[in-house]
């Protein structure tokens, strides 16, 4: 079979071959080597006219940094790790968790704009419209650059969860299978509603979709289960009043495979024969008297039956499979907020709790959580609820803009009002720039207005607080020197921003009292100090 668009790209390169042939001014030497590389571009995939955006072009000449707004801290869990807020752009907040987090995120999961020409996407800060010929092209540029750090961010075994619709449903698996390669894992059905509302010329749309990929093939998925169905629930009607509480009967005669070990007639205990099975019975006949002498049998019907009990299950129900249609549908995330706000109608389509919790049941229950569209904040009360459930100690990162007061009004405050209900700590920082380049004399040198701000690298670091008494930032020998001997502690964290000589005596109360000596690493500042001129 032939290559029929390689024959025609071979003829064509052969052309300006002939071209470089004839011309030697340096200008058209150039431009016939960019039309080489276009035509002998990747062939296959997804492609797109490639936009940038005003938050990418302000990286050009600005360094992003975070301040906390201490105001907003949240101290209700004793002895925990921090969770954290990021008010501002989620690019910016990507390029500041690369500093802090590559390769250490075990789950992020997005709910990104579906590009649906209703308001939904703001790009450049214009909504796109449904005739904007390039509105795909912004989309998957908005998403390139954010998926791509993304990937960074996560572990060798972590995962990332995406939600979407129809519109870039198509898009968005091309994109993810060029960023993320060969390692695209399941793609679920979510039942979002059951309205039986019609569009002119169209079917009802009544779901939505979660995409599952891993960073490598190193990942492992734990299981999770879909509940119970009210018809099985209602099978577990018995009663013994014995304190095990309700059971149903499960069969005791073996499916296939009858083998000689579990193939004889049973005697229970009042001398009555039980005939065995077509295919015998599924355990030998001292593992079935055991049943009987711990009264797990039933004797009152036909046929012989163990007692299945509903508090000894080992799982809910059936282990999930990509068809969603156990969970809440999307009316049940308006409900949530309309009960933790009091009001209804403050944030469009959130995602109800039992979607997300979904997702992280199905990592470890120690994982660190991002959302970096974090919206009205359903990850971070998802990351809570399910530790209560399940004893995880999760932690999360929410990153989101503040339009309309979102990040503030909404994302955090739904945070501060569970606190009772799901107590932990949590601290809220905000985006801000410091410039690259300045003609001002006697300024501050950029290592310096950075070391201004590592406080908070710190902090989203190591998920603590550095309060000046169990974890203490030092900036100079001197006042290291000051620390060492005046306020040592026992068992406490010494971040170091520089080298410090340490001496012997040092040294030695360092080792006595059990001191973390933590030096702040140099990928903190260095790319940009260097860029800069100043390493």
């Amino acid at each position: 079979m032939k290559n029929l668009s390689q024959i025609k790209r071979e003829k064509m390169i052969s052309f300006l071959e002939k071209l470089r042939k004839k011309h030697d001014d340096e200008e058209t030497l150039i431009a016939i080597n960019e039309i080489e590389i276009a035509l002998t571009e990747k062939k296959y995939g997804l492609v797109w006219e490639e936009h940038t955006e005003r938050v990418d072009e302000d990286l050009l000449n600005n360094i992003p940094i975070l301040t906390e707004v201490e105001e907003l801290k949240i101290n209700k869990g004793k002895n925990q790790k921090y969770n954290f807020i990021i008010e501002g752009d989620n690019l910016h907040s990507l390029k500041l968790l690369e500093k802090t987090y590559n390769g250490k995120i075990d789950i992020i999961y997005i709910d990104p704009p579906y590009n649906r020409g209703k308001r939904d996407f703001c790009y450049d800060d214009d909504y796109l419209r449904k005739d904007d010929e390039y509105k795909h092209s912004k989309w998957l540029s908005f998403m390139n650059v954010r998926l791509k750090l993304a990937r960074t961010l996560l572990k060798e075994d972590g995962l990332i969860f995406i939600s979407i619709d129809d519109y870039e449903d198509a898009q968005l698996k091309l994109l993810c299978d060029e960023i993320f390669g060969d390692n695209f894992i399941n793609k679920f059905i979510w039942k979002r509603n059951s309205s039986s509302k019609t569009e002119k010329d169209k079917f009802t749309v009544n779901t939505e979709y979660v995409y599952l990929y891993s960073k490598s093939k190193k990942y492992k998925l734990n299981n999770a289960y879909k509940p119970l169905a009210d018809s099985t629930k209602k099978m577990y009607s018995k009663d013994d009043k014995d304190g095990r509480g309700k059971y149903r009967l499960y069969p005791l005669q073996k499916p296939k495979d009858p083998g000689p070990e579990t193939t004889y007639d049973y005697v229970d205990n009042t001398g009555k024969i039980w005939k065995c099975p077509p295919k015998g019975w599924r355990m030998t006949y001292d593992k079935l008297k055991a049943l009987e002498n711990d009264n797990r049998l039933y004797l009152e019907a036909d046929s012989l039956n163990e007692k299945a009990y509903w508090n000894e299950r080992t799982n809910e129900g059936k282990r999930i499979d990509t068809l969603w249609n156990d969970l809440p549908e999307n009316t049940a995330g308006s409900k949530e907020l309309e009960r933790i706000f009091g009001n209804k109608d403050i944030f469009d389509n959130p995602k109800p709790v039992e979607l997300i919790k979904r997702c992280l049941e199905i990592s470890n229950k120690n994982a660190i959580v991002l959302d970096f569209f974090a919206g009205s904040g359903t990850t971070g009360q998802a990351v809570m609820q399910l530790n209560v459930d399940d004893g995880g100690d999760r932690t999360y990162i929410l990153c989101t803009n503040n339009e309309n007061n979102i990040c503030q009004n909404i994302t955090y405050e739904r945070m501060k009002k569970i606190q009772d209900e799901f107590p932990h700590n949590l601290k809220y920082f905000k985006t801000d720039f410091i410039p690259k380049f300045s003609s001002l004399e006697n300024e501050k040198s950029i290592r310096e207005m950075m070391i201004e701000h590592i406080k908070e690298l710190i902090e989203l670091n190591y998920r603590c607080e550095l309060d000046g008494i169990n974890n203490i930032l030092i900036y100079d020998e001197e006042e290291f020197d000051k620390i060492i001997t005046e306020k040592l502690k026992n068992n406490i964290k010494l971040f170091i921003i520089s080298d410090i000589f340490m001496s012997s005596e040092q040294q030695f109360l360092i080792n006595q009292k059990n001191i973390e000596i933590i030096e702040v690493p140099e990928y903190y500042y260095r790319e940009e100090l260097r860029e800069v001129g100043e390493l």
